[in-house]
């Protein structure tokens, strides 16, 4: 996941997301939040600061602000190594002014946290790991190397000596907690993006199919006629012509009937059925399941609600691309067969698929549906470890269609091989209510319209 592929068909690091213009909006927002708290430790606090060298780092701050915006274009993607040196002198700064003002006594050592967090949720892992150990290196030193704080009185600000380790150990521990988890968020934030990204795309592709399927249907049967007249035409001239101009219209009528057998075989006739874009649950499924009806395993439909009971649905490119998924994974890792049941029952529509291998592992179970969680192995298919991105984007087109998914194991994985059902592999339940999925009753569906391309 450092690797994200560029809109120019070229790589893009993880730091190369960072614009230049957000580091040096929050660098200026430090440098004002620095100078109120100086002026304020001597107006206010009776606190003698040296201002001279702390004007110092504050001033680098804003000479390093005032050069990048000058030199580059605010909008400038940052390489991985350019965003972590400029956090790493914003670290370096930053315990700089801590060690100049009491050191582990100047709550505001917590901030060390800041450029260990946004390299963390923005940088690869070598960075963060590089910033989080330089950390922990320059709090350490500071506990020890710093120049104390004075009251106008000349007295020094001290805390306990069990305060200061209280303070070293929550900035260390704040710092590899905090930079542990923002990786974490961000990484699974990055992997989701990749994940539904694949889900549009599939998506698109459905529907794009489902479009020149629609096409050539129509083209179908607006050639129909014409192609019938030509044929019927060159027949009669077949009867009535001699010698050469004969076979020239036995040729058109040949050339007649192989168009409509080209168009027969591309799609079926008639325009955009408002009839066609609904059907009974088990065509619907069937046609999810067509593709894999011929990949030597066993696919069984198990109808339990009877063909003159059939609910009427919407064939939805999501739904039937998301069945269509699920179905080759449950092939995918069958030994033999595979069922599908329906269900129609408490204003519910239930497709349940079943198969008959080792089902889904059981460390893994609670996480199906998440992306590049890998979920099964088979032996039938050598090496292969899938990502469930297969599982994602048919969880996440179903979804949206309004249903919801169970995924589980029909038997106990503990059990022996003479102890396991037929059923025995993994179980992906889809639930449907019924609101979601009815398609209107027929005859209420008004005229059909020519395809819009």
């Amino acid at each position: 996941m450092d690797q994200l592929p560029g809109p120019s068909g070229r790589d893009f690091s993880e730091g190369e997301w960072v614009r230049l213009r957000t580091l040096t909006t929050l660098r200026w927002m430090a440098v004002v939040g620095q100078i109120v708290v100086l002026v304020a430790a001597n107006a206010w606090f009776g606190l003698i600061v040296p201002v001279g060298p702390c004007a110092l780092a504050i001033g680098a701050a804003m000479a390093l602000n005032i050069v990048c915006a000058t030199v580059f274009p605010g909008n400038r993607r940052l390489a991985d190594h350019e965003a972590m040196l400029l956090l790493l002198f914003d670290l370096v700064q930053l315990v700089y002014l801590v060690g100049m003002t009491g050191g582990l006594d100047n709550p505001f050592i917590l901030l060390v946290i800041v450029p260990v967090t946004i390299s963390a949720a923005a940088l690869e892992l070598k960075s963060t790991v590089f910033l989080g150990g330089l950390a922990v290196q320059l709090v350490t030193a500071v506990a020890f190397v710093f120049k104390p704080l004075r009251f106008a009185d000349g007295s020094v600000v001290t805390l306990p000596h069990q305060f200061e380790i209280g303070f070293w150990l929550a900035v260390v521990s704040g710092t590899v907690f905090i930079a542990i988890f923002s990786r974490r968020i961000a990484v699974e934030m990055r992997a989701m993006a990749d994940a539904l990204l694949a889900t549009q795309m599939a998506l698109s592709r459905e529907q794009k199919l489902t479009d020149l399927g629609g096409v050539v249907a129509a083209a179908a049967h607006e050639l129909g006629t014409p192609l019938a007249t030509i044929k019927m035409v060159a027949s009669e001239l077949v009867d009535e012509l001699e010698g050469d101009a004969r076979e020239d219209a036995l040729l058109i009528r040949a050339q007649a009937d192989r168009c409509r057998d080209i168009l027969r075989d591309m799609g079926r006739a008639g325009k955009d059925d408002l009839h066609l874009r609904q059907a009974p649950l088990i065509a619907l499924v069937r046609e999810a399941a067509e593709p894999h009806l011929v990949r030597g395993k066993r696919v069984e439909i198990v109808d339990g609600i009877g063909l003159d009971r059939q609910p009427r649905v919407w064939r939805r490119p999501e739904v039937i691309h998301g069945l269509r998924n699920l179905i080759q994974n449950a092939v995918d890792f069958a030994v033999a067969k595979v069922w599908i049941d329906l269900e129609h029952v408490q204003d519910q529509i239930r497709v349940r698929i079943v198969d008959d291998g080792d089902g889904f592992p059981f460390h893994v179970l609670s996480r199906i549906g998440d992306p590049f969680v890998g979920t099964r192995r088979v032996e039938s298919r050598p090496g292969y470890e899938g990502m469930g991105l297969g599982l994602f984007i048919a969880k996440t087109l179903l979804e949206r269609s309004g249903a919801s998914l169970t995924f589980a194991n029909a038997s106990d994985p503990f059990s022996g091989p003479g102890e396991r059902p037929e059923r025995s592999g993994a179980v992906v339940e889809v639930v449907w209510p019924e609101s979601q999925l009815l398609a209107d009753a027929p005859g209420t569906m008004g005229e059909n319209r020519p395809m819009e391309i």
